[in-house]
């Protein structure tokens, strides 16, 4: 997990919009998030709940050859626990409002934002989207999902190699989703530390493109364990390459029996009107959901 990648340790500096926060030091964000805040500077946003922010660095995470296995268990329980309950806040703020969040997983260079920026261009005139995206440099994949219409935040995570769910309620609030719209989180690329770190989604999504082997979920089985859904991209490409679609969906369904597959390609069209089935069939049953608990 992240003790050993260094995400998460002094320095760690996350942005929205190109705004950096650098957790190296005392301070403390004023939210109106239902977390408590160790550290102290402030800034406002309009959702309700507060966001407790307690990064490995504050829980003694070192890279310490001499941390016992059970010290380091710990560690990762109570980073796993504190995250957990700004997930459960995000979840929340999400649900009463019927927006339908899904959280994108992959390795780079699988083609998350094209199948993103494709899809909100395709859909945008049956409701709106909205977008969170997460990288550790740059604002260049925001630019593109705001280039469709969409709104858009950049979360710049620098060392880190994930969102967590205190970065994701930070964005909520610069980006003030619409109701009953869809969300999506664009994580950074990686297939390992996404996985532990629920982040409020209804669903997590992992993108394998065919350029890539078909042995990824035998690699990486956490990833796939936890995804709902895989989506296997570039398939406009199969001609071109040696990739076994069978043998790569009989391995996800090894690791993720109940796991669904569908093959697109975000820039061909190939397989994108069931992946807009699928979309917004669940974002009718948030919706509904909503309605019937008010």
């Amino acid at each position: 997990m992240c003790l050993t990648c260094g995400c998460g340790q002094p320095g760690h500096v996350h942005s929205h919009d190109g705004h950096s926060h650098d957790h190296d030091h005392d301070h403390d964000h004023d939210h109106d998030h239902d977390h408590d805040h160790d550290h102290g500077h402030s800034h406002d946003h309009d959702h309700g709940h507060d966001h407790s922010h307690e990064h490995a660095s504050s829980m003694g995470v070192t890279h310490d050859a001499d941390l016992s296995t059970a010290r380091v268990v710990q560690i990762e329980q109570d980073i796993l626990s504190v995250n957990n309950r700004h997930a459960d806040a995000n979840r929340q703020f999400l649900k009463e409002r019927g927006i339908f969040t899904v959280n994108f997983v992959s390795s780079p260079g699988s083609g998350k934002t094209t199948l993103l920026a494709r899809t909100i261009t395709d859909m945008k005139e049956k409701f709106p989207f909205s977008v969170v995206e997460g990288d550790q440099q740059t604002e260049n994949d925001a630019e593109r999902i705001r280039a469709t219409g969409a709104a858009a935040t950049q979360v710049n995570t620098g060392k880190g190699c994930h969102l967590d769910a205190h970065m994701v309620g930070h964005a909520l609030g610069h980006l003030n989703p619409d109701a009953e719209s869809v969300l999506f989180i664009e994580n950074v690329g990686n297939l390992i530390c996404p996985s532990a770190f629920d982040l409020g989604e209804a669903h997590k999504i992992v993108v394998l493109s065919v350029t890539e082997g078909e042995d990824k979920p035998l690699k990486y089985p956490d990833m796939f364990y936890e995804a709902d859904l895989m989506i296997l991209n570039k398939v406009d490409l199969l001609p071109y390459l040696t990739f076994d679609v069978d043998r790569c969906i009989a391995f996800a369904k090894q690791v993720n029996p109940d796991i669904r597959i569908l093959q697109v390609s975000a820039t061909a069209g190939d397989g994108l009107d069931e992946w807009y089935d699928w979309l917004s069939a669940r974002r009718d049953a948030t919706i509904a959901a909503k309605n019937r608990a008010n």
